[in-house]
């Protein structure tokens, strides 16, 4: 059965923690996105724990750094861009990746999920192909004008971040201002990402669904 309710986002504890239990339903997980909640399974804990932390991390497209050296490198367009063709793999990816430890909450279960939101055409990927190849991407959820990163892998330097900076353009260019990153990492904040506090975050979110709906195309 799908959840009809989340807590408000206030009764977070300190460490943004919400709510356990639940389902990973398509209508639970937009419900989910359209509170500015995520889920965000642990170790050793069998029920989904929903988390809204406060601060938020956000990247404002004003704000945004591309390092001199990664601009020179892009523009000499090394990678092709491709948008939802291969969901299921970059959700696979991004699970197997070396670069960060994602198999600790990007589990089947997870990955089973995302895939049905896809299909829902809630659930994008973002793809960096060299010759034809698979080489780096992400994938987030859409809501409104409001986009949520979730995770990103790579095979070859700067393909996860090619693929990031044709999200912010796609983005940009329906409207949006804002991509959410919900926890800061030193790579997103070196690209202009910074915390906001939650109720900001809600505000901004609560604008952001009131835009219409973002396209990043038909879904494969």
């Amino acid at each position: 059965m799908a959840i009809l309710k989340f807590p408000p986002v206030e009764s977070a504890d300190e460490n943004g923690f919400i709510a356990i239990g639940g389902d990973l339903e398509v209508s639970s997980l937009v419900l989910a996105y359209r509170s500015g909640i995520f889920p965000w399974p642990h170790p050793g804990v069998k029920e989904i724990p929903w988390f809204s932390p406060d601060p938020r991390a956000l990247l404002f497209f004003s704000e945004l750094r591309i390092p001199k050296r990664l601009a020179r490198y892009l523009r000499t367009a090394p990678f092709e861009i491709r948008f939802n063709e291969r969901f299921e793999e970059v959700i696979e990816q991004c699970a197997r990746s070396k670069n960060r430890k994602q198999l600790t909450w990007i589990r089947r279960d997870m990955r089973d999920a995302y895939l049905r939101l896809h299909q829902a055409g809630h659930a994008h990927s973002i793809e960096a192909y060299r010759e034809g190849k698979l080489v780096g991407g992400l994938y987030g959820v859409a809501v409104g004008k409001a986009f949520a990163g979730e995770s990103m892998f790579y095979h070859e330097p700067n393909a996860s971040k090619a693929a990031l900076l044709a999200t912010i353009n796609l983005l940009k260019d329906q409207g949006a201002e804002w991509l959410d990153c919900q926890m800061l990492t030193p790579h997103l904040e070196a690209l202009g990402a910074r915390e906001i506090p939650r109720a900001d975050y809600i505000r901004l979110l609560k604008a952001a669904l009131r835009l219409g709906e973002l396209n990043f195309g038909p879904v494969s």
